[in-house]
């Protein structure tokens, strides 16, 4: 599945990197801890969080990361979405909570990120 798909089956909005929709999903992590992100989550996952600082664009970009998706409809400021935009990081926002995101997400067969 690509993160386009995963968009359009959640209901998610695209927040910055339109163009890129067409990265595959290798698995996915759910952590607001940056620390914890960066030790677990692996290339080409989805990342979801609270978190929407421009932090977040940083180690998803470190880290190649398919998408983050920001859950509970938490917004991150314009120049958060700008610096995701400029570091090719696709930012997703979701209305529902983090638990119900990752729930959704294994149903489509999206597995823990190894």
């Amino acid at each position: 599945m690509n993160v386009g798909e995963l968009a359009s089956a959640l209901g998610l909005q695209v927040l910055a990197g339109q163009a890129l929709l067409q990265r595959q999903v290798s698995g996915g992590y759910a952590s607001d801890l940056l620390s914890c992100v960066m030790a677990k989550a692996r290339a080409g996952n989805i990342w979801v969080t609270l978190q929407a600082h421009a932090n977040v664009v940083a180690v998803a970009s470190l880290l190649d990361l398919a998408a983050v998706i920001i859950a509970e409809g938490i917004q991150p400021d314009t120049a958060t979405c700008e610096k995701a935009e400029a570091e090719g990081v696709v930012l997703l926002s979701a209305s529902q909570t983090t638990y119900a995101v990752v729930g959704a997400a294994t149903q489509l067969g999206i597995a823990p990120g190894s």
